[in-house]
């Protein structure tokens, strides 16, 4: 099957001989490597995400044997990896153990220099190859926008296919989205950078050029149109705070990049969406990333925010969406698309990349990497249209407002639940503003020094008071003496859960829930009985708590770190969290 002077199959039964998970970073999309057989020869292969599902739903078996749909073949050191896009499990045929006595299937150093990466669900691997005519290289750099026409590309890789292991790919995607030029200034220095959205048939993937590539291409990227992109152009584990895109990696463009606007710009999708329908907001998680669809029912007035961070001011407009499913909701859209938005009511607009908040029960808001298209020619649109017109335009809805509160384990803000590891691959508080998160963790140690301090007595002051040559204690703000202080906690703990440890910082609410008693009773405690006071500590330990924290950019002794803030804590409750289980269990059937 594999000679190159076999037959074609463009689609070839195999038998799958082994299944292994590939190790990558915590919470990225996992990733599979299979070993098919075909009897004579085996060979490596690794399955795309989006056939993912063939082996969480058990189909995939070690000794079943599979059709391959869709698939891309490349050559790497001796030896062929095939990239299995889609995939048929013969579920008919059953398993068995492997047949025969396969070998490796290897080929020549000559042929692993000049191959190219063979088309999605070609004959060209499992037969003839076609063939390519040599291209001579070129000793100046290539051309960014007039470079060699569409047929010297040859073969094109799928997004979905893209890893820093790719090595001489070509995509051809459709950009769509490109953002405003962004600059910063810091410590460091000053720069500006760009990025575009780019799609294909396969999946989507975030690209990003900073400073003399900003400058070079941004001009070039025009949204809807389609381009052929060539390495050097490096691939690299997305920065998943910046993207709304479901790709484990991302494109940086460098200087050495070709790009070449394609002449025919059929046969690329235009868009792909993943739509939430407005009456289920209420089961999506706070700072989820979305796309949604929905009837522009009211246009806002344009105001202005100054922007604490940078005090900036942002144009800011609200709009109204409605859906068949009987609900309303508030979507904020910002800068240039809130000034120059002129759609007029009862439109049908479709929002790629919109955040989920819980201000006023669910909100929306557009991020600057989203997208909107005004009706749009999808058939999620044209339905929505027709139920407007006969009955919508007629009905009452119901908004989210209030719904919120009642999913927060500790009450007021309904932060996103976190575990430990998520809070630092996110790079949580390593931005200017203040990032909240929940995690629910298990104590496993609380430093016993300095767990307390002497504060003001006077109601509403909290500030630390110091004793006098006489005895008193003296509170500089209130310019007032006490026979005592109040003291206080000021607790650092250290927390666990199945991801990984993290050191909180709490204060005296939290405090007293932790300890089981007030901060003057345990120093009374520690004065009196140091055996008891140790038992309490001891005690302390081992209790898991869901705390509600905040995390931001702190600095100590001339070095900047993440500061976690406990600013709430509650008990475990064992029904809400079994319920959560359950719910989570649920999404797998």
């Amino acid at each position: 099957m594999f000679e190159k002077d076999g037959t074609p199959d463009a689609k070839p039964v195999l038998q799958c001989v082994q299944i292994k998970p590939l190790v990558g970073q915590q919470g990225t999309t996992e990733r599979y490597r299979v070993v098919f057989s075909d009897i004579r020869n085996f060979v490596q292969s690794m399955l795309a995400t989006q056939a993912n599902h063939v082996v969480s739903e058990g189909k995939l078996q070690k000794g079943c044997f599979v059709r391959l749909n869709q698939f891309q073949a490349n050559s790497y050191k001796g030896k062929r990896i095939l990239i299995v896009l889609d995939l048929e499990v013969l579920e008919e045929l059953g398993t068995c153990e492997k047949i025969g006595a396969p070998l490796t299937l290897e080929i020549g150093a000559d042929e692993d220099t000049k191959q190219n990466p063979t088309t999605i669900s070609s004959g060209g691997f499992y037969g003839k190859k076609e063939e390519q005519k040599y291209q001579p290289q070129q000793q100046s750099l290539p051309s960014r926008s007039n470079g060699p026409s569409s047929s010297s590309h040859g073969n094109i890789y799928p997004i979905e296919a893209l890893s820093p292991y790719a090595h001489k790919w070509t995509i051809k995607a459709r950009c769509t989205n490109k953002s405003e030029i962004k600059t910063w200034h810091n410590k460091n220095g000053e720069g500006k950078l760009f990025s575009v959205n780019l799609l294909d048939e396969s999946g989507e993937i975030k690209a990003t050029g900073f400073n003399d590539q900003c400058d070079a291409l941004y001009e070039i990227f025009q949204e809807g149109s389609v381009y052929y992109i060539s390495n050097p152009c490096r691939v690299q584990l997305a920065k998943k705070q910046f993207t709304n895109l479901n790709n484990d990696y991302e494109l940086t463009f460098e200087r050495d990049t070709m790009i070449e606007k394609a002449e025919e710009q059929e046969g690329v999708p235009q868009v792909r969406f993943n739509f939430t329908n407005i009456g289920d907001l209420q089961t999506v998680e706070k700072d989820s990333i979305i796309d949604t669809i929905g009837i522009l029912k009211e246009v806002g007035e344009t105001s202005q925010i100054v922007s604490k961070t940078t005090s900036k001011p942002y144009d800011k407009r609200e709009l109204t969406l409605v859906d068949n499913t009987g609900y309303s909701v508030r979507l904020t859209i910002w800068g240039q698309n809130a000034a120059t938005f002129d759609v007029p009511p009862e439109s049908v607009i479709a929002f790629k990349g919109v955040k989920v908040s819980d201000f006023g029960g669910r909100s929306l808001s557009l991020l600057s990497s989203g997208s909107m298209s005004v009706d749009p020619d999808i058939d999620e649109a044209h339905r929505l249209k027709g139920w407007y017109d006969a009955q919508g335009r007629t009905d009452t809805f119901a908004s989210h407002a209030g719904m919120a509160g009642a999913m927060g384990a500790a009450g007021g803000r309904q932060d996103a639940s976190k575990t430990i590891a998520q809070v630092k691959e996110e790079n949580l508080g390593m931005s200017e503003t203040v990032d909240y998160f929940a995690t629910k963790a298990t104590i496993i140690f609380l430093k016993q020094e300095n767990v307390s301090y002497p504060a003001c007595a006077s109601p509403d002051c909290n500030k630390k008071v110091l004793q006098e040559d006489s005895g008193l204690w003296r509170c500089e703000k209130c310019d007032k003496t006490f026979p005592k202080p109040e003291y206080r906690y000021i607790m650092s703990l250290n927390v666990s859960d199945h991801t990984g440890q993290i050191w909180l910082s709490c204060f005296d609410d939290v405090g007293r829930m932790i300890m089981g008693m007030s901060a003057d009773q345990l120093m009374e405690l520690k004065e009196n009985d140091e055996k008891a006071s140790q038992d309490v500590f001891q005690e302390a330990n081992c209790q898991t708590f869901i705390f509600k924290c905040r995390a931001k950019m702190d600095n100590f002794q001339d070095q900047q770190r993440v500061r976690y803030q406990v600013s709430g804590a509650s008990p475990l409750n064992f029904a809400a969290e079994s319920k959560k289980l359950a719910d989570i269990i649920k999404l797998y059937n």
